[in-house]
């Protein structure tokens, strides 16, 4: 199928963006890479009379380091993002979650600002943000503000942005002292969207006790999560003594609207959700063991 007949609009500067969103209203659409707008219009799940092309727009691409923060412009490539050493050092479990973004040529393609404000709940960035408490930065006509990851995201494919708002850069925080990573998915096939993932940070002190954790869950809901009793239960034991496979089992008990189709039962998500968070969870704690 061919998408419905819109006007295309290509902006150079973010001015220029914002006043064109402003202007044609809930009749626009921003476009970066395409790479999840372009097929939903070319099956005509969705409709709009204007696409609003970001990609010429110079400062909403970069990648900065500032104060403690890795800052990344938001029509940058998750190709760009997944190359870049400071990304590998700074907010390694970005840097690892990029590889299971689809295949090459979309992530070649695909931005790191598409995919969040997208908020597909299946996909890696969105939970990679919650999970390290990252920050949206937002424009529109009226100025700028900040939007918590937590805040972020309201459900399926939905956030808290206004219509004439326009994400511009994410702030991840960087980790300091013995952190660990890790981050574990299921698809089908590779480059298929995971049926279950998880993502995982932790920190421990001096005798290997659990400092902080955050524990991200993917396609277990109609947004991407936090595993929040998990992550409590963890905080104050010893990364060495506590059992992986609990940490799974407490990260996805409880959970609601798990989602079913013909890939899978709820139940089914569930389990390899539990799977999921406990590898991911070992893998991170060896390493911030130095194992």
């Amino acid at each position: 199928m061919k998408p419905a007949p819109f006007e295309y609009h290509a902006p150079e500067s973010l001015p220029e963006a914002l006043a064109l969103l402003s202007e044609l209203g809930d009749e626009a659409k921003v476009l970066a890479g395409g790479q999840s707008l372009i097929p939903v219009l070319a099956l005509r799940l969705t409709v709009f009379a204007n696409l609003v092309d970001i990609g010429r727009i110079a400062e909403l691409a970069g990648i900065e380091r500032r104060n403690g923060s890795l800052r990344i412009g938001a029509t940058t490539t998750e190709a760009a993002v997944g190359a870049d050493a400071q990304v590998a050092s700074s907010v390694p479990l970005l840097a690892r979650a990029t590889p299971l973004i689809g295949h090459f040529q979309i992530r070649n393609r695909g931005t790191l600002g598409g995919s969040i404000a997208h908020a597909d709940p299946a996909a890696e960035y969105p939970a990679v943000a919650l999970t390290l408490d990252a920050t949206m930065e937002v424009a529109s006509p009226g100025g700028r503000r900040e939007i918590a990851a937590g805040d972020f995201f309201d459900g399926l494919w939905s956030t808290t942005m206004a219509p004439d708002e326009m994400l511009t850069a994410v702030r991840f925080p960087v980790w300091g002292g013995r952190c660990g990573f890790g981050v574990e998915e299921f698809a089908r096939r590779h480059g298929d969207f995971a049926m279950a993932g998880a993502t995982v940070a932790l920190e421990v002190d001096e005798a290997d006790k659990v400092k902080r954790c955050a524990i991200g869950l993917i396609g277990l809901g109609s947004t991407p999560l936090r595993a929040g009793g998990a992550e409590s239960a963890a905080v104050g034991s010893s990364a060495r003594e506590i059992d992986a496979a609990e940490i799974g089992r407490r990260a996805v008990d409880g959970l609601e609207s798990v989602p079913a189709d013909l890939h899978g039962s709820a139940s089914y998500r569930r389990r390899v959700g539990a799977e999921m968070v406990s590898r991911a969870w070992a893998a991170a704690s060896k390493e911030a063991c130095g194992e």
